[in-house]
């Protein structure tokens, strides 16, 4: 046997909003929980993978600052996998060693010819310096990817949702005029399901415009980071490498 649904989910409820939404109604909120899902998934992940970044980060840079000599991580090639500050480094030192030692290549015999090694002109250092900015912005740009989803989801969605609601109310008054009763009991029910994905829209888009603007801010939090370190560690390869012509 069926129960009946209570009268409050049965005569004012959103149940009874979208059984009585039309077919583009229905489209556009099908549109939008799509919509929700993507972005709600790119929150997520985006809110792990920044975490790991800054923690990853703040390891690394602890670890960097208590070594010997700047290129000794470099020598070890120990992988950090989603550390930026990580990335920024590996391509410094990279490009500091192909400037020293002719290759960049870390086997058995690079520490007996860093020994060695002649200290770089200030060209070289520039390359360094540039190949330290294209990994700082490449990193940014990592962080920053797919976040163009929940912005759109914040622009779009209750747009698509006023759209819904402006033909579902246009089909209602349609549906009276064509009926020729014009009462409030004719109307609401074709009002009532307009206005559902009006509902639908702004649900999508106020958590994801919470969403984005906290990970922007992460996001720029870490590139003020890493744009620090990568500073910071460009000194170190000045006052250890850098040829000094005075």
């Amino acid at each position: 046997m069926i129960l009946p649904l209570p009268p409050l989910l049965a005569s004012d409820g959103i149940f009874f909003a979208f059984e009585h939404s039309n077919v583009a109604g229905k489209g556009v909120i099908l549109l939008l929980m799509i919509g929700s899902i993507f972005s709600w998934s790119v929150m997520v992940g985006k809110f792990v993978y920044l975490r790991r970044a800054r923690q990853e980060n703040r390891a690394f840079i602890r670890r960097y600052r208590n070594s010997r000599t700047p290129l000794d991580i470099y020598r070890e090639q120990r992988r950090y996998s989603v550390s930026p500050a990580a990335a920024v480094y590996q391509a410094g030192a990279g490009e500091l060693a192909f400037n020293l030692l002719g290759s960049a290549e870390v086997d058995e015999t690079f520490s007996a010819r860093m020994q060695t090694a002649s200290p770089v002109d200030s060209v070289a250092m520039s390359s360094v310096r540039s190949a330290m900015e294209r990994a700082v912005g490449e990193e940014g740009l990592k962080m920053e990817a797919q976040l163009i989803l929940l912005a759109t989801a914040v622009s779009g969605a209750p747009f698509l949702g006023l759209l819904g609601t402006v033909w579902g109310v246009m089909d209602a008054f349609s549906g009276v005029a064509l009926a020729g009763q014009a009462s409030l009991a004719a109307l609401a029910p074709g009002v009532s399901g307009a206005l559902i994905t009006t509902v639908t829209g702004l649900a999508v888009a106020i958590p994801a415009m919470f969403g984005y603007n906290f990970l922007i801010t992460s996001v720029k939090e870490t590139t003020v980071e890493i744009e620090n370190f990568a500073a910071e560690c460009l000194a170190d390869f000045e006052h250890k490498y850098l040829k000094n012509r005075g």
